[in-house]
């Protein structure tokens, strides 16, 4: 590794590691490394103005006004927290190559953030949405079945549009999912979903004669390629529009509204926790602040005492 200085590597051997770690090891996607790419130029362009000749050169004390620097810049507390989290897996990573004794960046503490509540569909709004796409052709079939498949297993988008016909089984009812950091788990297909599921599959064009049995795409675009993330959005947006609910929701509500229909019926949330792919209980948890809050707002219209 090419180094600056008798310290450690330089700047741009670093970063360039660290990303190749990010991708191989954890399976980072392209949008995640994109974000820590900016985050790690910016960090340098910090040290750099402080006479760092590469990142071993850093101090917690440097490293501790550089996140000061974000504070006093404006930035989010989101995007503070983002940053440093960056920071302190950048030094992690140094610490395990061997260019820093210990990680300077350990002592950063990130923002405590408002958590947001999650916003999901009703039954009613969800029911009209699946409902909205006109299964005359390939494409109406196609959008209801993915709709359909969201509400039922609670993917994220990304999840969904790399799925392969080999990840699908509709005798046993599950689909294989792979989620963040390449984590496997199963998720449910519905009755409704493998209706449509099936639907989809009997009128989609035949693949090419190139595409190996088992890897296509499950859901494709016009030309049979993949279908994209942003494709997704557009058909989302579209069936929004008929459902007469513009603009309330993304392919992300789908999922919001999956965990928190399934916990308002009862579920237990280590259960609702596995299919959504959490890896920390805390992360799910959200959801359980949303039932409170509709169980409270009903208790204050309902009881006679509420007020």
């Amino acid at each position: 590794m090419p180094r600056s200085s008798a310290t450690g590597p330089d700047f741009a051997a670093a970063i360039g590691r660290f990303l190749v770690h990010l991708a191989s090891e954890r399976g980072g996607s392209p949008l995640t490394l994109k974000s820590y790419r900016e985050d790690l130029l910016q960090l340098e362009e910090f040290l750099r103005s402080a006479g760092c000749r590469g990142p071993a050169e850093a101090s917690s004390v440097l490293l501790r006004r550089f996140a000061s620097g974000l504070h006093a810049a404006g930035y989010a507390a989101s995007t503070v927290a983002r940053k440093l989290a960056s920071t302190r897996s950048f030094y992690a990573f140094g610490q395990r190559e061997g260019w820093v004794r210990s990680n300077p960046a350990k002592p950063l503490r990130s923002p405590r953030r408002a958590r947001k509540l999650p916003k999901f569909l009703t039954g009613e709004e969800i029911a009209r949405l699946l409902a909205a796409p006109q299964p005359r052709a390939a494409g109406g079939l196609r959008d209801r079945a993915i709709l359909e498949l969201m509400y039922s297993s609670g993917v994220r988008v990304r999840e969904l549009v790399s799925l392969d016909d080999a990840d699908l089984d509709l005798r046993g009812a599950t689909v294989r999912v792979r989620g963040k950091g390449r984590r496997e788990r199963l998720g449910i297909v519905g009755r409704h979903a493998r209706a449509a599921l099936e639907a989809w599959l009997a009128a989609r064009p035949r693949p090419g004669a190139t595409v190996a049995r088992g890897s296509r795409p499950l859901f494709t675009n016009k030309l049979g390629g993949r279908l994209s993330v942003r494709g997704v959005a557009r058909l989302l947006e579209k069936h929004l529009a008929v459902a007469g609910l513009a603009g309330r929701a993304s392919p992300h509500t789908l999922r919001h509204s999956f965990a928190t229909h399934l916990l308002d019926a009862g579920a237990d949330i280590r259960s609702v926790q596995e299919l959504l792919g959490h890896k920390s209980l805390v992360t799910t948890q959200i959801y359980t602040h949303v039932t409170t809050s509709r169980l409270l707002d009903a208790f204050d219209k309902a009881h006679p005492r509420a007020r």
